[in-house]
């Protein structure tokens, strides 16, 4: 059978893996957070494959509070990618294949159509700068490895802009969100299924595993306020939505204008079915509801 540990396995995309894990039996699930390994500690990584001994691994840890980033610099850098660097280098050890997710945040968001993994980086925040090293660092300390961007990441696990907008809907009458970012929101859910689907594909000899860089998000295209106001529609919240601008949000960084990601190679190489953003976020509401 086919071990993967999965880090930072209480955060979002962790806590949807291990919620779709029961179907796919072929795999072993080895699930770790702080409190089992510190990724941080080199010594305690290779301790802890030395007596796993898995055949993948998925880390799912990051820094992902963008503004504090810009005042938490060392944590920052510390987990998204001196921690990378260490499980990267670990897993080659033992012969592990390494998946790194990381993020739209790599680009400064100028483009004019999605972005391509062969698209020029330039983060425009410290985030996205830990971020970027993470991903290189990782292909380059374990050639097995497999870097997926994603966007606007939520889930009904953890804290995220869906599960805030249901609660700031409910409180206020009115809010005012961004519409002049455009991206595309990714259900947690989604990303965890393809994930645990390229695996099995790849052990099952279904499709021969690729190392190097993939975008990962759900499909379409929406701006903040339009995510705002189908979160709203979607759950039944009757609250005024205003759209602003970007400079009219006070924030250390400067987010990515446009974060579209181009799905074309993680979906013609693995064979992955990626659903609409929309059809998606009604799957994540009623999970949220019940």
């Amino acid at each position: 059978m086919t071990k993967l540990i999965i880090t930072g396995a209480n955060g979002q995309l962790g806590s949807e893996i291990r919620k779709s894990s029961h179907l796919f039996p072929d795999l072993s699930f080895v699930f770790t957070d702080l409190k089992e390994l510190d990724i941080t500690n080199p010594e305690a990584v290779e301790s802890f494959f030395a007596e796993e001994k898995p055949q993948w691994l998925i880390n799912c840890a990051a820094y992902t509070a963008v503004d504090k980033a810009e005042s938490e610099e060392e944590t920052a850098w510390l987990i998204n990618a001196v921690a990378p660097a260490i499980l990267a280098e670990k897993s080659k050890a033992v012969g592990c294949r390494f998946v790194q997710v990381s993020t739209d945040y790599v680009f400064d968001g100028k483009n004019y159509r999605p972005y391509v993994e062969e698209d020029e980086v330039c983060p425009t925040s410290i985030y996205g700068h830990t971020k970027l090293e993470g991903e290189l660092i990782s292909l380059t300390n374990n050639p097995q490895s497999m870097v997926i961007r994603t966007s606007w990441l939520y889930s009904s696990f953890g804290n995220n802009f869906v599960k805030s907008m249901i609660k700031l809907g409910k409180e206020r009458d009115q809010l005012n969100v961004i519409f002049d970012q455009v991206g595309t929101p990714t259900y947690a859910g989604d990303l965890a299924m393809a994930i645990l689907e390229i695996i099995q594909k790849t052990e099952s000899g279904a499709c021969e595993f690729v190392p190097g860089t993939y975008h990962y998000s759900n499909e379409g295209v929406c701006s903040w306020y339009d995510f705002a106001l189908a979160i709203h529609q979607i759950y039944g919240i009757n609250c005024q939505v205003s759209a602003i601008e970007s400079k009219d949000y006070l924030s250390p960084v400067t987010r990515p204008p446009y974060s579209v990601l181009n799905k074309s190679k993680i979906k013609s190489i693995f064979g992955i079915q990626i659903p609409y953003w929309r059809t998606s976020l009604e799957k994540c509401i009623f999970e949220i509801k019940n």
